[in-house]
């Protein structure tokens, strides 16, 4: 089941994996073209991980699976970043 959070929740997640402050770059969705900062991302979160959507289309721009102490990040979605 997952459960839509709001732009703030995938700050810490993303600190971990970044060495950057990174919610305030941009990303432009590979289906619609739209680009947003990533921390204006839809977040839903999950027992996996977190999933980052595009906010004019839905596509999973950004997915993040935590397997024991280390993160699986796609971005596979993200045109340019």
């Amino acid at each position: 089941m997952e459960n839509k959070l709001d732009d703030n929740a995938a700050g810490d997640i993303l600190q971990e994996i970044f060495p950057a402050e990174i919610t305030q770059v941009q990303a432009t969705c590979t289906r619609c073209g739209a680009t947003s900062a990533i921390g204006a991302l839809a977040v839903y979160m999950h027992r996996m991980g977190m999933v980052m959507r595009c906010p004019s289309c839905d596509t999973a721009l950004i997915r993040v699976a935590q397997i024991k102490e280390h993160y699986r990040l796609d971005m596979q979605d993200v045109r340019i970043l």
